[in-house]
């Protein structure tokens, strides 16, 4: 039993590695390829973890391999448009100046209903008022409306709005994050003050807090906190 449970973690923290090192998008922003071989490496990993007979190493191997050739196919991809276009395959123009592309819609077996319910997902439901929609590699569907369909702007009313950072997170569940205080230049004593300000006492309390792109300070306090100290 206690062998079943060191394969099994062994396989998990290899499958989980090689998995973070291949990237951080989700699976339906994968390549055919990156997919496939998702797919490989959890059945592989599945095997040794079945069957305890099977060397934990003919496992790993596998797996190795398969990751070593989706790094390589990746390289290649991005050294070259041409082998970018046969391993990933190109976009796909599906609406062109509120046209539905009917042949390029036969040629990818991509029914009407299919293209309705994506540009409904973009809250797009006239198709009039689409300049272009195209099938991204990726099977996402980029809606590109008129431009009197667009959202207004506020460069089309010659507004410039302040410019708009990041907040900055400075506590996280009751725990303070000196990696951003050393950034903003933020002393500790400064972060104390502030709280004793809002009349808190011990930063512990607090859920979460930040300064905002203006530099207003936000916080909120932690539930349990709200209860005993009887705010709303």
């Amino acid at each position: 039993m206690v062998l079943v449970i060191i394969r099994t973690l062994i396989l998990f923290a290899t499958t989980v590695i090689f998995l973070r090192i291949m990237g951080k998008r989700q699976v339906g922003q994968l390549q055919p390829y990156e997919l496939v071989v998702i797919i490989m490496i959890s059945e592989l990993a599945a095997i040794p973890m079945q069957n305890t007979g099977i060397p934990l190493i003919n496992g790993i191997i596998p797996i190795f391999v398969l990751f070593t050739c989706e790094v390589a196919l990746s390289f290649i991809a991005l050294k070259s448009e041409r082998a970018r276009g046969v391993i990933c395959g190109k976009p796909s123009i599906l609406i062109e100046n509120s046209r539905i592309m009917e042949n390029e819609m036969r040629r990818l077996r991509y029914n009407i209903n299919d293209l309705l319910e994506q540009l409904r997902q973009k809250n797009v439901t006239d198709i009039s008022s689409v300049e272009f929609a195209i099938l991204e590699t990726s099977g996402q569907l980029s809606v590109i409306l008129k431009s009197d369909h667009r959202p207004v702007q506020p460069k089309d009313m010659s507004i410039l709005p302040p410019h708009e950072g990041l907040p900055i997170s400075l506590i996280i569940d009751g725990r303070i994050i000196e990696q951003n205080l050393g950034q903003q230049n933020i002393s500790l004593n400064w972060l104390k003050n502030e709280l004793g300000l809002h009349g808190i006492q011990e930063y512990r309390q607090v859920l979460f807090a930040c300064l905002d792109s203006g530099g207003k300070f936000f916080y909120q306090l932690k539930e349990s906190t709200r209860h005993k100290e009887g705010i709303k």
